[in-house]
């Protein structure tokens, strides 16, 4: 009964996310991530889809300065807590509601599994980024193959998921128009 309910709200839900999602990746991408990126003439950590080795890090790290450490910590971190949650409630909402009306519910399924992993992956690079900048200068190796693989991880599963609801909105439109199923 309570999914029926909210099923109803699906597109809603989406739309709003959406629009919450879009304005703090924008607020992300051209204000905090274009600051980092400024003083320290690196692209940061979260930019990175195919990650970075120590020396990379290294030198982000380096660049930035205690102020530019400080604002990843207090400016770009506050936001990439809210950006992965509002993500993910876009990707699997958006594949719910084109999903409802598809006969093979596997593949809504596996979009919002991929939509929640991305944001997981996305806060263990958030995790590892904040543990880089509180051990500078002493950032160990491992610790930024962690952090490299999440972001990358994250990335890969973005981009699936993505793909996924675009393929679920493609195969919506193709659907006859019946009524939903529940």
């Amino acid at each position: 009964m309570m999914f029926r309910n909210l099923s109803k709200h699906f597109g809603k839900i989406a739309i709003g996310a959406a629009l919450l999602a879009a304005s703090v990746y924008v607020a992300m991408i051209s204000v905090t991530l274009a600051h980092l990126e400024f003083i320290s003439g690196q692209t940061p950590f979260d930019m990175r889809p195919f990650g970075y080795k120590p020396a990379d890090a290294a030198e982000l790290l380096g660049g930035l300065g205690i102020d530019g450490r400080k604002y990843y910590l207090t400016r770009q971190i506050p936001l990439d807590t809210l950006y992965p949650a509002l993500l993910a409630l876009t990707l699997s909402s958006t594949i719910c509601w084109f999903g409802r009306r598809m006969p093979n519910s596997g593949l809504v399924r596996l979009g919002v599994t991929l939509a929640v992993g991305s944001a997981l992956f996305d806060y263990v690079e958030n995790l590892g980024i904040m543990a880089m900048i509180w051990s500078w200068p002493d950032v160990s190796g491992p610790l930024v193959y962690a952090a490299s693989f999440a972001t990358i991880a994250k990335s890969v599963i973005t981009t699936l998921a993505v793909m996924l609801m675009i393929a679920t909105a493609f195969v919506w439109a193709r659907l006859p128009k019946v009524a939903y199923r529940i």
